[in-house]
């Protein structure tokens, strides 16, 4: 089935005059240690890229909602998905564009991937008071629907694709097969599980399959609304596609031995003949940061006197930068007698210290689930302590807001795993979100809107009061994404030429710094 009927999507002024530079930005890479010792030695590096606060400039959504419209989704759930719905179409512009296709036992494409006009906004507004749930659930069909809407775009250019997909997970009846074996390419997925007795796993396969997807699961007798508003508020402020982290080993000068991107985050990871390591995160949304962690180990060095050692080359990019984006070296001073760990950390090895606990953190709660998935509730429990235990060894300098907010997770799983019931039936489910979230460093709901997570922005958060407004009065009204933009530039009339300005900026110092070299190599 082949569509190409997308709408041609309007087009708005980029408010800095069209420049796409310094959209994503490299910060300094972070060390575990001060120095490293001659003898073989071992030292982690944190590489941090940071999508602009700014959103003035971002890449037009195309979104097709993907809805479960089978007898188990009857009452409370398909009256929140149409709610939630209600207020995705009052959310978007005409440079966004959406299409709703429903699945039970087979699937259907309600409309075709339209422009968010005044007009098509009506539209909607009845098609989507009509949805009734009714029949079988083929999880299968809907998403092959939803992506065939998407493959099939005439008008591709600055634009992302993305599918959420609501459901209560159930497989019923017969079905085209598992939707865990799609391939959905470069359309990120998001999957919203409802209540007791949906598949949580399968729609978490469901998303991890697909780059920069996540799960969140909406609990008995809570409202789609609120992870819809926060994942929303991440979707219409895309600064960037096709992000990627490019790590280039340095071995020809002997310090290096080997270089592994640590464990703990879900990413597309190659890794060439020689070594160099490209990972891809796919979008940014504004204010998200990715960080990498990079475990090396060095050989033993020759030298007896103390030397500054590459090790290994950063570099970034993404599809809309015009020019390439300044490179970062990973270096570490080499010394006879380094300084001992522990002894005088600094704000820098206490910051990479937090990112490698926040990684097993993340291990810990899958370790945790798995336990109590197989009936070792107090197996999991235990684990859950020692996560909390390694969290109490983290002093940092950012009024530990880090450490809280993973506290609190913690916290609330053990709540949960008060019995297997409970577990079962909230547990689970958050656990499954929890890890996601960590290993994708995207905020994900799990009906908990007490903990925050460490993901969210400034929009989503945003976003989140909005759809809260919105759930107790929906005749108000509620501001377009580009209302939005305008009291964000309103508050802060620098924001969209801060991106290039620092872009050029970084530039012009690394040039300055290059002729000092020269002319200081020149007057030896």
């Amino acid at each position: 089935m082949a569509f190409n009927d997308d709408e041609k999507p309007a087009t708005t002024p980029i408010p800095n005059g069209g420049s796409k530079q310094g959209l994503v930005t490299m910060n300094i890479p972070t060390y575990s240690k001060k120095d490293v010792a001659l003898t073989a030695d071992s030292v982690t590096a944190v590489v941090e890229i940071k999508a602009t606060s700014s959103t003035a400039v971002r890449e037009g959504l195309d979104l097709v909602a993907v809805v479960d419209v089978s007898g188990s989704m009857r009452g409370h759930k398909i009256e929140s998905v149409k709610k939630a719905l209600q207020f995705v179409i009052m959310k978007l512009t005409p440079v966004d564009r959406l299409s709703i296709v429903t699945f039970e036992s087979s699937a259907k494409r309600l409309t075709k991937l339209r422009a968010m006009t005044q007009d098509f906004r009506g539209e909607l507004d009845g098609i989507v008071k009509s949805l009734i749930a009714n029949g079988g659930t083929d999880i299968k069909a809907g998403l092959d629907l939803g992506l065939a809407v998407l493959a099939d775009r005439v008008f591709t250019e600055s634009r992302t694709a993305n599918i959420f997909l609501m459901s209560d997970g159930k497989l019923e009846g017969k079905t085209s097969g598992d939707p865990t074996q799609v391939n959905p390419g470069e359309v990120s997925v998001y999957t919203f599980g409802f209540g007791h007795g949906t598949d949580h796993q399968l729609l978490t396969d469901i998303a991890k399959n697909s780059p920069g997807g996540t799960y969140s699961t909406v609990p008995d007798g809570t409202n789609l609304s609120s992870p819809f508003a926060t994942l929303l508020g991440g979707l219409v402020t895309v600064v960037a596609q096709d992000v990627r982290l490019t790590l280039t080993p340095k071995t020809a000068d002997g310090d290096l031995d080997k270089m592994e991107v640590a464990d703990g985050t879900d990413y597309t990871q190659t890794t060439d003949a020689k070594g160099e390591i490209t990972i891809k995160f796919g979008t940014l949304f504004s204010g998200e940061t990715r960080k990498v962690a990079v475990n090396f180990t060095l050989n033993e060095s020759p030298d007896t006197e103390e030397y500054n050692a590459t090790l290994a080359v950063a570099r970034h990019s993404y599809a809309a930068q015009e020019a390439p984006q300044p490179a970062q070296n990973i270096v570490r001073l080499r010394k006879p007698e380094p300084t001992t760990p522990g002894s005088d950390d600094g704000i820098e090895e206490r910051s990479v210290q937090a990112e490698v606990v926040r990684r097993r953190h993340a291990d810990l709660i899958g370790k945790a689930s798995e336990l109590a998935n197989g009936q070792k509730l107090g197996d999991a429990r235990e684990t859950i302590m020692d996560a909390q235990n390694a969290l109490g060894d983290i002093l940092l300098d950012d009024g530990d807001r880090m450490v809280n907010a993973l506290q609190a997770e913690l916290l609330r799983l053990l709540e949960y795993m008060e019995t297997q019931a409970l577990y079962d039936k909230l547990g689970h489910p958050y656990a499954l979100a929890t890890i996601i979230s960590h290993r994708r460093q995207r905020a994900a709901g799990r009906g908990d809107e007490e903990v925050i997570s460490l993901y969210v922005t400034p929009r989503m958060i945003a976003y989140l009061a909005q759809a809260k407004k919105f759930e107790e009065n929906p005749e108000a009204p509620v501001p377009s994404a580009d209302e939005d933009v305008k009291q964000e530039m309103a508050a802060n009339p620098l924001a969209a030429i801060s991106a290039p300005l620092g872009f050029y900026l970084e530039n012009a110092i690394k040039a300055l710094q290059a002729i000092q070299k020269i002319i200081a190599a020149n007057t030896i």
